[in-house]
């Protein structure tokens, strides 16, 4: 199994298709597997050469049960450990919603690495507390407690997706949520984010004001507003989200020169 390593943990990763080099980041408690299941792999690896990452606490990475292990600067780290285990110098970027607030570190603290961002589901403001807060709480009744606390929120979700979630290390989670609660957020970074970007949300996301706010404050952004769809539909439904990437990306790599 390919392996990163950054400073001791493990990162797993995945390569697959041709093209201009693309990182794909998951969300919370998922893995690399969400793009493969929703159809993204599917729709992007004949144009692109996709870098799958499984962020640190997550799918087959290391697991660490610390707080410190998961500071934006470590996460940041385990994508240049990738790129670095690969001999690659910069890619395109595509996070949804943990994978979106790592994209905002990745623009504060490694931008010369990245031809531009795409970032779904999130905003780069310190977050609001009580949520995480309550997520915690969750986590320590088992990931049944926690899924079950999903679905009521925001629908049932396809059973090998439940399944996925259920298969998580709560300790890991656990500490992974309260490193996000503590961080300070990238709200200094917008301005200086003057690749290409695009930034998109569901309507119904409790993140879309905030994201919707960012978008002001970012010289070269693209935004996109998707109606109805709340915060998992935003990633689930691969049919509306999909050809906005490939618009974007389109656009970026031929102004670009097809940069790999």
């Amino acid at each position: 199994m390919p392996y990163a390593n950054n400073q001791g943990v493990r990162i797993y990763y995945e390569v697959e298709g041709e093209g201009p080099l693309l990182v794909l980041q998951h969300g919370f408690s998922g893995s690399l597997k969400d793009w493969r299941d929703f159809g993204y792999v599917e729709g992007l690896k004949h144009d692109y050469r996709l870098l799958l990452v499984d962020a640190r606490g997550h799918g087959s990475s290391d697991k660490p049960h610390h707080v410190e292990a998961y500071t934006s600067q470590a996460r940041v780290g385990d994508i240049l450990a990738v790129l670095d285990a690969l001999t690659l110098s910069k890619a395109h970027y595509l996070g949804y919603s943990m994978g979106g607030w790592i994209g905002f570190a990745l623009a504060k603290y490694a931008p010369e690495r990245f031809h531009s961002f795409m970032i779904g589901g999130m905003h780069p403001y310190k977050r609001d507390p009580e949520p995480l807060n309550q997520r915690v709480a969750m986590l320590r009744q088992g990931m049944e407690a926690y899924v079950a606390t999903i679905e009521a929120s925001a629908g049932p979700v396809p059973p090998h997706v439940r399944a996925l979630a259920l298969a998580n290390d709560a300790e890991a989670l656990i500490a992974a949520t309260l490193g996000i609660r503590d961080d300070p957020g990238f709200a200094d970074v917008l301005p200086t984010m003057t690749m290409p970007c695009l930034v998109y949300s569901g309507e119904a996301d409790a993140s879309y004001p905030s994201a919707q706010d960012a978008v002001q404050h970012i010289p070269h952004v693209t935004f996109v507003s998707l109606p109805a769809l709340n915060h998992m539909e935003a990633f689930m439904r691969r049919e509306v989200v999909l050809p906005h990437i490939t618009k974007f990306l389109g656009t970026v790599t031929q102004e670009r020169g097809a940069l790999a």
